[in-house]
Parts: structure tokens; sequence; C-alpha cells
């Protein structure tokens, strides 16, 4: 560096001190906007400028008047006087040096675009708009087009936005710091859309950070590259109103809700292994799952990841759907086209940990910012991340305005949120001494629970019609509870314990089925305690578990005899209904997130006699109010035969309002048939067989009852009436009164 007197003999009073030119050049200047820029002085106002590369500079006034700015610094720092020149003063630069000469605006010259507002709201953690305030946003101000930066780092000393447009050179382009918040910001007149960036930081102690990706980026590049990308601020252009309008109409305990759990990268693939992009999944998933009868699609994090073996679980960008498959509008067009088709898209959000990559958020300023600073509440020795400081305001703000940002801006219809009960309970996964106590002395995470009733408050009372489901392994009570009522606000939890037990009772040999009945009938004890969601998801058919058929034992017909059977007794079980892709036809192998589904072995009869069994079972589902109407209510269920475990035969049944038919559901997981077996029902009359899972169309034997059985005035199971029936092998029925 050069002397910064040596241009001029006579520094006039106007001129920068030296000693914070050199601050500015060294990057440790404590308020560049207050340095650089356009300021008032005795005879008019001074330009200051940092050009790295110039060997000359201009400033171009909006009157028309040049003025030269004079070289102080070799490394590319100029001033000049505007004499007379009054606020506010318009202006552009123009550079020059061997290789040409470059006109732009100055960044520092433009007045800040945030407002005490948005530092009341985001310290007090109500910031509903966070998202269209932080972040990179394309937009025009004071006349000229550019993007805004906003980042929050309130401990950083010095931030800078860098990127392709400033090569990366920190020294350019530092960020005003808003005192009242913590938030940094910049404007850059002349950056576009797709421009690549992150943040480059100085942390309190002057140590230079890695660099850091846009908390709130809402673009992101394919990994393994890492920077933020500036997304567009146009609007999807929608064509969903009428979906959305009849969403809010609905009540989900009442309606019918069977989902399709999809990773997007292992669905399909294209035929040289690449991934499908958002819009070749639209093309095909789309109308697959609504020839399937689903309700709605449920994606894994679509988050912006680092890890493809993650599969999303270890987010990194919060507000941006992954590059794997296109770009955020490809990803609003897949939402728009399912909708389009009937389809609901729910979402998996991970608000319960972080992964520490060097470019997200751990240590985001040098401080545990996002984080908990000690480790026995801020990192989770499960999966080796990070865990939210959920007490602390910013952060809890950051998180709703991540969840609201996808129902608002992708018009997701659901949130499902993972691994909630890591979330509530300080003791979770650690031994004593690895924890801290709350306040009251307990092993509850006071803070988190405040921040998941927040959050469920906001998704419903901002966005009429969404569901937000919690994967909650425990005994908490009241997930699915209103907020008000002491519950976690939940519209729905995952029923781990049903799962459990009756996957557990599969992989059992039908001759000793008998010994763990209960398995089967346990969960009726406390179904309507919460509102369930029955889940045959992803974490079932990975990590040496192998696939649902894969486990159930016997020969392929009994296996593909077991799984339609458990299939139907669990569509006519009370709750909603998930299913795992590839499920849905039997697939053999445990699923790999790195290939596609195998999608050849619908060519085989017993495979394809499951897909149409489970197409079947949605289109009842839906279309009989027995089915569903009642899921999260005990009135809808009625025991028929819970004790019959010598015949590992069980039967309830299902009720709609006053005027719908009833069914009676009767599964025998065993290889015997039961011909002469009788049931007892609550009406006299026909009962039609309305379903049958060893119908030879889906690849069983063929027994059942012709149709339907006559229930006579013979009283059974302290019901008035009773028909004769014909319980087939490892199958499944159901009957529905015919009502003139």
């Amino acid at each position: 560096m050069s002397d910064p007197s040596a241009t001029s003999s006579a520094v006039p009073d106007w001129s920068a001190h030296p000693d914070s030119i050199a601050a500015l050049l060294a990057g440790r200047h404590g308020d560049p906007f207050g340095l650089l820029g356009a300021h008032v002085v005795d005879d008019g106002m001074v330009i200051r400028a940092f050009v790295p590369g110039a060997d000359r500079l201009m400033a171009l006034l909006d009157t028309g008047r040049a003025v030269i700015l004079q070289l102080r610094d070799e490394a590319g720092f100029f001033e000049g006087l505007a004499e007379g020149a009054a606020p506010p003063l318009g202006y552009r630069l123009q550079a020059a040096n061997e290789a040409g000469i470059w006109v732009f605006d100055d960044p520092f010259r433009f007045s800040p675009i945030l407002g005490g507002v948005d530092d009341y709201l985001l310290g007090e953690g109500t910031h509903q708009a966070l998202y269209r305030r932080l972040g990179a946003r394309p937009l025009t101000h004071e006349g000229k087009p550019g993007v805004h930066f906003a980042v929050w780092a309130p401990n950083a000393q010095r931030v800078s936005v860098v990127g392709d447009f400033n090569r990366w050179d920190g020294l350019v382009h530092p960020m005003r710091k808003r005192m009242g918040s913590g938030v940094w910001e910049i404007f850059l007149p002349g950056l576009q859309v797709g421009a690549v960036y992150k943040y480059e930081i100085i942390d309190a102690h002057g140590a230079l950070l890695p660099l850091k990706a846009d908390p709130l980026g809402r673009q992101a590049e394919l990994r393994p590259s890492t920077a933020s990308v500036v997304a567009s601020a146009e609007d999807f252009v929608w064509s969903d109103q009428e979906f959305l309008t009849e969403r809010a109409k609905i009540d989900w305990r009442r309606a019918p809700m069977t989902i399709y759990e999809v990773h997007l990268g292992s669905w399909q693939r294209r035929a040289d292994g690449s991934f499908l992009s958002y819009d070749e999944i639209a093309a095909r998933l789309v109308p697959y799952a609504k020839s399937m009868g689903f309700t709605h699609l449920q994606f894994m994090p679509i988050n912006e990841h680092p890890l493809d073996a993650s599969w999303g679980y270890q987010p990194i960008g919060l507000f941006a759907p992954t590059a794997r498959f296109g770009t955020p509008d490809g990803f609003a067009g897949l939402v728009d086209h399912a909708h389009a088709e009937g389809l609901g898209v729910i979402i998996d959000w991970v608000p319960a940990h972080f992964p520490v990559d060097q470019h997200g958020l751990a240590h985001f300023d040098g401080t545990a910012l996002y984080e908990h600073a000690d480790p026995r509440r801020g990192f989770h020795p499960d999966w080796n991340t990070a865990i939210y400081n959920f007490g602390r305001m910013e952060v809890a703000n950051t998180l709703y305005a991540s969840a609201l940002y996808w129902l608002d801006r992708f018009h997701v219809d659901g949130l499902r949120t993972d691994a909630v009960a890591s979330m509530l309970y300080l003791d979770y996964s650690r031994k004593s001494g690895e924890w801290i106590p709350n306040a009251q002395g307990g092993n509850t995470n006071t803070e988190a629970v405040e921040f998941l009733r927040h959050a469920n408050a906001l998704a419903y009372g901002l966005h009429p019609g969404v569901v937000t489901i919690a994967e909650e392994s425990t005994a908490w009570p009241g997930v699915s509870a209103p907020a008000y009522a002491g519950g976690l606000g939940f519209g729905f939890k995952w029923n781990m314990g049903w799962m459990n037990d009756t996957l557990s009772y599969l992989s059992n040999d039908p001759v000793h089925r008998r010994w763990h009945h209960d398995k089967l009938t346990f969960g009726l004890l406390y179904a309507f305690t919460e509102n369930f969601v029955l889940p045959i998801s992803h974490d079932e058919v990975v990590h040496g578990k192998g696939s649902l058929l894969s486990r159930i034992p016997g020969d392929a017909w009994q296996q593909f005899a077991t799984l339609r059977a458990y299939y139907a007794f669990m569509w006519a079980h009370p709750g909603k209904k998930l299913l795992f892709m590839g499920q849905e036809f039997g697939q053999g192998a445990e699923w790999n997130f790195d290939a596609a589904l195998d999608w050849h072995l619908l060519d085989i009869h017993w495979h394809k006699g499951v897909q149409d069994c489970v197409r079947d079972l949605n289109r009842l589902y839906r279309s009989i109010p027995a089915l569903h109407a009642r899921d999260c209510e005990f009135e809808g269920f009625r025991w028929i035969v819970a004790d019959d475990r010598d015949q590992s035969v069980l039967a309830w049944l299902r009720f709609g309002g006053p005027d719908d038919a009833p069914v009676a559901m009767v599964a025998n997981f065993t290889p015997v048939p039961r011909p002469f077996y009788r049931i007892g029902l609550p009406e006299i009359g026909r009962w039609e067989e309305i379903l049958n899972t060893d119908a030879e169309i889906y690849g069983g034997s063929g027994q059942g009852n012709l149709g339907g059985v006559i229930a006579e005035a013979v009283p059974c199971h302290d019901l008035p009436a009773s028909a004769q029936i014909v319980v087939p092998p490892l199958g499944t029925i159901y009957l529905r009164l015919v009502r003139e």
C-alpha cells in the first residue's frame, strides 16, 4: 500500500483521514457507509469510492456535470469534491484502466431499505414476512434496478456480500449494519437474477470466517457447489385458486387423507441415471398418484442440502428448493400441477436440527448464533448436528418465516415436522450429565414447546385448509390438540406405536401370530387420543430393515397375500394413511435412495395385484364416508371380534354419519380359510362384499362370499344381527350394508 498522502501535498479538510482509509482497505472500518458514497461538507458534497483495478475514476452527476475523483491509495480508493452540490445527489461512476472504461452505479450512494419496524419485529420474533425483507431480493430502489441483500449477523465486525460480480473480494461491498437488530444490508444496483453470492464475515475478534451461504437464500447452487443464487422476485403465475378456495373449507379430520410419500431423487430417474427435473416429475408422478387414488403427495425434504445420503434431513437452505431438480419456479410448477389434478402437497420441514457444514448456519457470525453455545443443549449426538436455540426470538422468527414461506410462496398444503420428540425433551438420546434441566428442573424443552405451538398457530391462522403433522414417537399428551387448549397445535400425529406393533406382528410366522395378537388390537386402546396418521414411511424400508414384503415369512404366495391383507387392515383402521413409494406395488428390495424404484416388477402379476389392491383401497376409502369421516372419533369404530387370537381373526365396524352405510372389516392372518365364521352386525339385510384381498384379480385364491352375505336377526357379539361368512386365507374383506 502506498502513502495515502502521496498524491497531494495539501490534503483538503473534506478528505478522508489516512487512518480511515487504511481501516477500509484492511476490511476493518466500523462504518463503511459513513466513509464511502456522497457526504455533505462545507463546500458541497464529497464523493468517495473504492474501485480496485481502476487507474482513473470520475463521478458523472445526474445534472450532466463530471467530477474527477483523485486517487488517494493505489489499492483503488478515490475521492473528490462536487462543489456546490447538495443532497440528494444522483451520480454514476466511470472507471478506467488500460483495459478500458466501465460505468456503474455506486452502491454506497443509496439509502437503507429496511426500517425500524423490521428491526423491532425481528427482535420480537413476530416478523411474519421476514422472507420478504432478508436474503437477496431483486427490486428497484431510488429508480435503479438491482438486488438488496440483508443478513442477520449481530456479533460480526464486518459482513460483505461477495460473488463473481466483485471477484469474491470482501473489501468491495462491505454492508451497512443496522444497530437496532444486528442485520447487515446493502443494495447493489445493476445486479441481476442468477447472480451467485455468499457472505464474507469477520467475527468480533477480527477472524475471517469461511464464506457463508445466505440463511434466507431462496435458491442455491447444485451440490457440491455451495453458494446462494439470486432468485427471481417475480411471483409464479398460479392456476390453483379454485383448489385453494375448496381446500380452505375442508376439515381434514373428517375428510379422506391417503398420502403417498416420495423421495424425489429416487422415485424414477432418467435412462442415464440422472435426476428428473421438477417438470418431468410433475409430468410422471402427478398422474400416477392421481391414478392410484391418493389424496396427497408428501415429499421428503426438498430444502437445499449438501449430502444426498441425508435425504434432505440435514438442510442448509431453509428457503431454497434443492437445485438437484431445477429452479424454485420448477418446484412451484410441480405443486401447481398437483393442485390442477386435485392432489395436495405436503413437505417435510426440519426445524429439529441443522448440519455443521462450514458454509451453513453453525457459528454463523463467529458465535453460537442459531444454536446454543453449550453442546449439552446445542449439539445433537445422534446426528452430529446443531440444535436451534428456540428461545432466541430472531432464531424462532427465522424458522417461523421458513414454515410460512413454503405455505405462501409455494402453496404447499401441509408441513410434516420431523423428529419432534428430539425437540421436546432436553435429555433426548442423552445420558445423565449430558443435558441441562429447564428452569423448573425438568427435562421438557419449554422453549421448543412454545415454538411449536406458535408455528402451528401461524400456519393454521394464515393459511386455512393446510395441515401440520408431527413425527412424534413418545407419549407426549396433546400433540394434535389445539395450542389454546394446552396442546402442541399440530393437526395430526404419526402413530409410531401402531406402526411398530403391526409390522412386528407381520414378521412372525402365522403359526406363532396367536401369541402376538395384542399387537394388532392394542392400538385401538389409544386410537382416538390424538388425530393419527398411520405411517408406513421410508424409515421402515431402509437401514437393513428390508421392504415390507421381504420381512413377511412364508413363500411368495403367502408374502403377497399377507401384504394385501395388511393394507386392507390398515385402510379400515381409524386414522389417515401414509404409504412410502414402492410399497404400493410390493417392492422386494430395500429402498435405495441412489437409484430408481424397481418399476419392472409390475410385469409380474403378484406385484401388479398389490398395486391394484392399493388403488381399490384408496377408491373405497375416499368414496365411502364410513371409512374416513370419523377417523379421529371413537363413535366411528366398534369392535366385533377382538379376542380370536387362536384363529388370528379380528373384525370391527366403521361408521360415518347417521345416513351413511356402515362397513364391517374382517381380517384373517393365517393361511387357513375360515368358511363358517359368524360375525355380529348392527342391522339385518344384505351386506355387499366390496373388497376381498384374496380375489383372483389381485393374485389370491378366489375364496370369498360370492358378492355378499345376508344378515339375519340372530344376535351375536352383542349386536342384534349376524351373518355366517367365509374369511379367506391371509385375507381381509370389507362388507357394506346395502340400504334401499
